[in-house]
């Protein structure tokens, strides 16, 4: 794999091509049993028939082909100094942002240094203002600590208020943090020195999706935010404007479905909270929780079937992860036994065991091998 990185890299930071049809690639290699190196050093009636390539594709593809050799150089460094390289393709990809962001913004490779079995974690994103407010922080610190003792991990995109807040607060409850970089995984260099021992200790990882050497700057910082939006399975607003980063991940994930829990504003606080629960965001408490008549609302609209939605969520948490008929039952917070928790899921036809002793659960085609989208 590691003669493959400087072609990952090619494709992932060929300019004015979208991720989307990056990905496409990928995809159509991995169906066809080839290796990125032999699409790249492909003939261009292979690129036109096989991939269907436009002239101007081809034209990017060669001008990423001749950097061929400053990429390998740069990923052989890259390693030597610790970092790791994660093509889209590797069972070491976070799940969690292929389910989130699909192939159109998933991004092709993934540069971190530290613990990366953090990527298979559940996580929470905990995410609001520069100039948060002493209620936002203390909202932000409410939600890490629940996190932590829920064993999950923080989402942090180490800017200043309320992404740094989050990271304080995950180490203070000696829990572990993920940091997703507006920038390239070796200019982070004050930020390795106040973490180094984090690190060190596994607590703490720090994740890049841009050039290795790119420096900050407010539209990486922009950019940044989707993958804070992408990796987390819970997202917590503790502030936000009615325009902004924060503003915009959590209109987009309440589009595409997903639950935006958002800190319910105090009547005198100037902010956009109130307006994002009109617009379908749940609200919380201070302390992170969700309102009891809320949770009365859900149960009446539930299904009066047996179990009502749980193959689903059952589906959506064993397509992120293998896991243990007591882990699925922790997971859901049900009140079951581990045998009437098996028993359920060898009725699933879709639900199939790949571990014996203990019995370990997974969705028929997802963690035996790349998700594809």
């Amino acid at each position: 794999m590691e003669k493959e990185y400087a072609y990952w890299m090619a494709l992932a930071h060929t300019e004015k091509m979208r991720i989307a049809r990056k990905n496409d690639f990928v995809i159509r290699c991995y169906e066809k049993g080839i290796k990125l190196s032999d699409f790249f050093h492909g003939s261009v009636q292979l690129w036109k028939e096989a991939f269907e390539m436009s002239d101007e594709e081809i034209e990017w593809i060669n001008v990423a082909k001749a950097e061929l050799p400053n990429y390998a150089f740069l990923a052989e460094d890259l390693l030597e100094q610790g970092y790791d390289l994660i093509p889209i393709m590797s069972p070491d990809y976070p799940q969690s942002i292929k389910v989130n962001l699909k192939k159109t913004y998933s991004p092709p490779l993934i540069y971190i240094k530290g613990n990366k079995l953090l990527l298979q974690e559940e996580s929470v994103a905990i995410v609001g203002s520069r100039q948060a407010g002493e209620i936002s922080l203390q909202f932000t610190d409410n939600v890490a600590k629940r996190a932590v003792s829920e064993n999950k991990v923080v989402i942090s995109g180490y800017a200043k208020g309320v992404d740094k807040q989050a990271l304080d607060s995950a180490l203070k409850y000696s829990g572990k943090s993920i940091i997703i970089l507006p920038q390239g995984i070796t200019t982070f260099t004050s930020g390795y020195k106040a973490l180094y021992k984090d690190i060190i200790k596994g607590n703490v990882l720090v994740v890049s999706t841009f050039h290795p050497k790119a420096p900050w700057n407010t539209g990486l910082a922009m950019a940044r935010n989707v993958y804070i939006y992408g990796m987390a399975t819970e997202i917590y607003v503790a502030e936000s404007d009615s325009k902004g980063g924060t503003w915009a991940g959590a209109i987009d994930g309440l589009r595409k479905k997903r639950k935006i829990y958002v800190r319910k504003p105090e009547s005198e606080e100037k902010n956009a909270n109130q307006l994002l629960i009109e617009k379908g965001a749940n609200p919380v408490s201070l302390q992170g929780e969700r309102y009891l008549w809320e949770e009365a609302v859900i149960c009446v609209n539930e299904p009066t079937v047996p179990y009502g939605n749980i193959d689903d969520r059952i589906r959506a948490i064993l397509k992120q992860q293998k896991l243990c008929s007591k882990e699925i039952i922790k997971r859901l917070s049900l009140d079951w036994s581990v045998r009437k928790m098996t028993e359920y899921l060898k009725q699933m036809t879709d639900i199939e065991v790949i571990n014996r002793s203990p019995k370990v659960f997974t969705m028929k085609g997802f963690n035996s091998e790349p998700m594809l989208f």
